[in-house]
């Protein structure tokens, strides 16, 4: 392999890192350096037990960073997923290396143990994904040409949180960014900033700075506080004590608090003085703010009500699993913010730095959670690793202004791992010893607990396990479930709910379980199979999943002592529990697909927390094509955060509502409409406050004559502005109708002459899924210029059909 594009300079005398080509951005050019090294690594997919034996190997492929080897078989057709140890190498070249300083790796998350050498020297280990690390390499490079060795593995190891029965897949890989640091030998180890005093008058900011090395010389810390402005509000000059610095800034008057709807932050700049010379710098974004649980009531930030409207997120995307760009997290924490979410759940472990930033940055605060998912109790080694992964957690991530909540797991009861792992005593004991730990670490901030009902009263925050309409009973139960758990927990947080949506998939009567299931129930059972519940009688229609997200905003916007919710999830994401699904091994309770498109319940959110960004959606722009007998109105609904719709039904109106959460559906927005046979054109025309004019329209085919049963598959195809295809086959009956209720699952297959755009675990990225309305797709690209796209569709009740794309 050629290296020279990826070799480092590091030219230290002119403090200037130089990267040869522009490979490698760098941040923080200065008095210490941080260069991203992500590009330009090999990666054998090979779990070689040494230095050596790996290095003997020629099956190195050239890989840049962030990387998983599950992106593909994770939601490929085959069970399972590769769960061993690979190797990653990458050559470095550093100039001028300097005894007087240190240099460091530092890896924002690898998945999920992991062993780091350096020119063949083991300088460090980690235990536990989702959690940064440094490395210290000063002993171990040299002058001119370096080699690092990474080795990782993502195996069954019961001693390391989650659990293997976590209903998500556990990526191998070094799935997040890398850097090569510089820094003096004198250096900022750590900062740590509280805000013990906070009001709309004043406030008070605290800081402890720990320095690196023994103090020789004249040392002392300058701290600088600015606005947003870069406008210095404080600044001050404290002596270093025994290697640490306590700042104290008591009187910021009329500070601009941090909120979900203005986060504002400050810069607290440290900058490191030997004998009133700069040595070291680092900067902290700090956000001012008070909050509040009510006991048995609402919560309050900055001393105001604030209804917590929440959601989950896990962490990866279609077609790269966990190893995801900064960009791609960024979006995600922008699309949920667009949805006027205030706050997130990560799900179920620590996350990548890009997601606090954005958390800061936006406005969305944030729970927190250990990686404690389902295992129960495990041994003595597995005791210390989970406990150092919370102190990981909460070191990590301390200063970010957005987090409230440090969780302490979730459903960690469920299947043990070990023999005895669900003893509740000993369970409870152990989440005793995690709290106080959690406390002592961070005193400002709550810790919680998901469906673990014992140990409810030990942590500060409480969410009971409620699944109305989907796990258990109707969704119709959610009032009378949140109104139980009120009274009950002192500091209820409702998280959770939901259900999947096959995208496409519509119904003139969603199924809801009335006279099929208990309809009380909301309680999520550890075995489903006897629990008689909409998951398994319903349709997963997108219908049915709006009813039931319009039922429960409506709920919990009404409800004035309640904290709030966070819906599960916002992103389909892959599981490996979850093969018979409509999409193979993807979980579908996202509001939007694994490629963030949105699907109809995205809106339903929007018009409820949205109140910045007039819109109307009609529901819904994947059900273009209805039927029914002449004469029988149909039902149109509107989402809108407008006070008012109209809407019109080819070209004339069938009237003015008003929105009204106190109706249902779609807050009042909805029509009764008698469609023509054929092109029907709807307009759905939004009034904001201002007078000014949103709309949307959607073209619907309807029919007065009930499709027979499917009889054939055909396929048709149009070309992608990405230069793909969309095949789409579609179930017809003997007439030629499309079979809107044929629900089976279809095969894609590409012959010859490209290949599908498939294991994406996307609608239109699966190779094998199940028909909505009667239509699937699919994304194929051509890998050759002379030889045809041959496509194939097949089903169990038919042969296959053919395309050919020349």
């Amino acid at each position: 392999m050629n290296y020279s594009c990826y070799n480092l300079n590091f030219v230290f005398g002119m403090l200037l890192a130089i990267i040869t080509g522009s490979c490698n951005p760098v941040s923080e050019i200065g008095l210490r350096q941080k260069i991203n090294i992500n590009y330009g690594w090999q990666y054998l997919e090979h779990n070689a037990r040494t230095v050596d034996e790996a290095l003997t190997h020629s099956a190195w492929q050239e890989v840049d960073l962030p990387h998983t080897w599950n992106a593909k078989d994770a939601t490929d057709l085959t069970p399972g997923y590769r769960r061993d140890g690979s190797w990653y190498r990458k050559k470095i070249k550093i100039s001028n290396v300097s005894v007087d300083e240190v240099y460091q790796l530092h890896f924002e998350g690898v998945n999920i143990t992991s062993k780091v050498y350096v020119n063949g020297k083991n300088v460090g280990e980690h235990i536990g994904g989702y959690i940064g690390f440094n490395v210290d390499i000063s002993n171990a490079i040299n002058e001119g040409k370096n080699e690092i060795l990474v080795y990782v593995n993502n195996g069954y190891n019961p001693e390391v949180i989650p659990s293997q029965k976590s209903d998500f897949f556990i990526y191998g890989g070094i799935t997040r960014d890398v850097w090569l640091k510089k820094l003096p030998a004198q250096h900022i180890k750590d900062i740590k900033i509280t805000t013990p005093e906070v009001t709309n008058s004043n406030a008070e900011l605290n800081a402890k700075i720990s320095i690196a090395k023994p103090i020789e010389s004249n040392i002392s810390i300058q701290a600088l506080l600015s606005d947003s402005d870069n406008n210095v509000v404080k600044t001050e000059i404290f002596d270093v004590v025994d290697n640490t610095a306590v700042i104290n800034f008591n009187s910021i008057t009329n500070p601009n608090l941090w909120d979900t709807k203005n986060p504002y932050l400050y810069r607290l700049t440290i900058k490191l003085m030997e004998n009133d010379k700069v040595i070291d710098q680092v900067k902290e974004n700090v956000g001012f703010r008070w909050f509040e649980f009510k006991d048995y009531g609402a919560f309050y930030l900055n001393g105001k009500r604030l209804k917590l409207r929440g959601t989950h997120r896990h962490e990866e995307h279609a077609g790269v699993g966990s190893a995801m760009s900064n960009s791609q997290h960024r979006a995600d924490i922008e699309l949920i913010k667009e949805m006027g979410a205030n706050f997130i759940r990560l799900a179920h472990y620590p996350q990548d730095p890009e997601i606090y930033k954005a958390c800061d940055e936006l406005g969305i605060l944030v729970w927190d959670e250990l990686p404690w998912c389902r295992g129960g109790l495990g041994n003595d080694t597995w005791e210390k690793n989970t406990k150092n992964m919370l102190k990981e957690m909460i070191y990590q991530n301390y200063n970010h202004p957005s987090i409230i909540i440090w969780s302490l797991g979730n459903e960690i009861y469920w299947l043990p791992d070990f023999e005895g792992g669900d003893n509740i005593n000993q369970l409870k004991e152990y989440l005793s010893e995690l709290n106080d730990f959690a406390h002592k670490l961070d005193p400002t901030r709550k810790t919680a607990i998901r469906k673990f009902y014992e140990g409810s009263d030990i942590v500060d925050v409480f969410s009971p396990s409620i699944w109305s309409g989907w796990y258990s009973g109707s969704y119709k139960s959610y009032q009378k479930a949140v109104d139980t758990y009120k009274k009950e927990y002192k500091h209820f947080l409702h998280t959770e709910y939901g259900g999947s949506s096959h995208v496409g998939r519509h119904t003139e009567n969603p199924i809801t379980g009335e006279g099929k299931i208990q309809a009380d129930g909301w309680e999520e059972a550890i075995v489903q199979s006897d629990v008689p519940n909409i998951a398994k009688v319903g349709d997963w229609s997108e219908n049915y999943i709006v009813d039931l997200f319009d039922w429960h905003l409506r709920i919990s916007e009404n409800d004035t002592a309640f904290v709030g919710n966070a819906q599960w999830a916002f992103k389909d994401f892959g599981t490996p529990l979850r093969p018979e699904n409509p999409i193979p091994y993807m979980n579908q309770k996202g509001l939007v697909d694994r490629n963030n498109n949105p699907k109809d319940a995205f809106y339903v959110f929007k018009s409820y927390w949205n109140d910045t960004s007039p819109f109307a959606y009609i529901e819904s722009h994947t059900w273009d094509e209805r039927q029914g007998p002449k004469g029988l109105k149909r039902s149109v609904s509107v989402y809108s955060n407008c006070p008012e719709v109209e809407l019109f039904l080819n070209e004339k109106s069938v009237g003015v509502k008003k929105r009204n959460i106190n109706e249902f559906p779609a807050a009042g927005l909805n029509w009764d409409v008698d469609f023509k046979n054929g092109k029907n054109t709807l307009l759905a025309l939004g009034k904001t406050k201002t007078g000014d004019i949103v709309k949307d329209e959607l073209n619907v085919n309807y029919r007065f004559v009930k499709n027979g049963k499917a009889k054939s598959l055909t396929l048709e195809y149009n070309q992608l502005e990405n230069g793909k295809y969309l095949v789409t086959a579609t179930a017809l009956d003997n007439n030629g109708l499309r079979a809107l209720d044929f629900e089976e699952r279809v095969y894609f297959q590409c012959l010859s002459g490209g290949e599908t755009q498939k294991a994406m675990g996307t609608p239109t990225g699966s190779e094998v899924i199940e028909m909505a309305n009667g239509r699937a797709s699919i994304e194929v690209y051509k890998t050759s210029k002379n030889i045809p796209l041959k496509i194939m569709v097949l089903s169990q009740d038919f042969k296959g059909t053919y395309l050919t794309i020349k």
